[in-house]
């Protein structure tokens, strides 16, 4: 089969020619019909944190056709079509058995997307409702990070809430935020690109101020934030984060920053700011994502900018590290 391929730090992705992935016992081979390239992608082929090795395929945000299983396999046939969850596990330990999957001692993140095929355990297989697109199948995992964000944030109705950064998971909070009941959704970025977007997406306000953040959120929500979202993972922007809140508010972390951060906690401990990490999602958020977009939400798809084949792949993951209009670029690899 045809892959695009990991090269090494900040050198272009290559499509070549790799082994056909074969089905284990349990596991299922996708024909893959979309796969989203993520932020985090483009950082695991800059940052040596990630541990990338050459010959790696990126790509965890997929959907497609179920083309081979394995022998012990129940519940999935061949033509059926899924979207996967890119967090593998054991499926049989108790954190597995109630859907908090990330916490298996057998847990390792899933990739392989940017192929014709690609490999999955059974219990990673999510069957796609009839009303759901494979497109959809490959922006279920954004979702399902933003509503775990959303969702520990105990967020309650009339509550103000400010997202930090307008990439595909701080749209996504903004599109959760709105449908669980916050009086006010402010985005807040370094760039305009994607203003209409957010606020399509249910955002009341998009605010770029370089010189007065702290200030110009305070007024677009009609003072401090209630919960604020960190989704950019940049050293610095925590402490903002402190700032923009309320005394005894939140600030949730789900930007994965790879560099030392220093906290001013002097400020944190004087407002009792509680801050809290979001990591990966349940499987009952992907599961509740994958039956917003079934049941008729169209919201999300906005997030959608482009789709390119996977010999397009290489040129786009390139353009893609340098701040653009797009969102989420989707690859067709067959």
């Amino acid at each position: 089969m045809r892959a695009a391929t990991f090269q090494g730090l900040n050198q272009p992705l290559t499509v070549e020619t790799v082994a056909d992935p074969e089905p284990g016992k349990e596991e299922v081979v996708v024909k893959v019909g979309r796969c989203g390239i993520c932020g985090s992608d483009l950082h695991m082929a800059q940052d040596a944190a990630y541990g990338c090795k050459p010959g790696d395929v990126f790509g965890h945000e997929f959907a497609g056709e179920a083309a081979a299983v394995g022998r012990d396999v129940s519940g999935l046939r061949t033509g059926d079509l899924v979207s996967v969850i890119p967090l593998m596990s054991c499926g049989q330990c108790a954190s597995c058995r109630r859907g908090a999957v990330q916490w298996c001692a057998s847990f390792a993140l899933q990739g392989g997307g940017y192929a014709e095929y690609a490999k999955a355990r059974v219990n990673q297989c999510v069957k796609l409702g009839a009303n759901v697109t494979l497109a959809d199948g490959a922006i279920v995992e954004p979702l399902a990070v933003a509503l775990h964000g959303l969702n520990r944030s105990g967020l309650r109705p009339g509550d103000k809430v400010l997202v930090l950064g307008a990439g595909p998971i701080g749209l996504a909070l903004a599109f959760w935020a709105r449908r669980r009941g916050a009086s006010r959704v402010v985005v807040q970025d370094i760039a305009h690109f994607q203003r209409d977007r957010a606020i399509e997406m249910g955002a009341d306000a998009f605010i770029v101020d370089l010189d007065d953040p702290v200030g110009s959120a305070e007024r677009a929500l009609g003072g401090k934030a209630d919960i604020v979202f960190e989704c950019v993972g940049v050293p610095g922007l925590l402490n903002q984060a402190v700032d923009q809140v309320k005394p005894q508010g939140t600030v949730f972390l789900l930007g994965l920053c790879t560099k030392p951060d220093p906290l001013n906690t002097f400020t944190m401990l004087a407002k009792e700011v509680s801050l809290v990490p979001s990591a990966f999602f349940t499987v009952p958020d992907y599961e509740a994502s994958l039956a917003a977009l079934d049941s008729g939400t169209v919201e999300p798809r906005l997030m959608i900018t482009g789709t390119v084949t996977l010999d397009e792949t290489p040129a786009m993951f390139e353009s893609l590290k340098h701040r653009s209009g797009h969102c989420k670029v989707m690859i067709s690899p067959s």
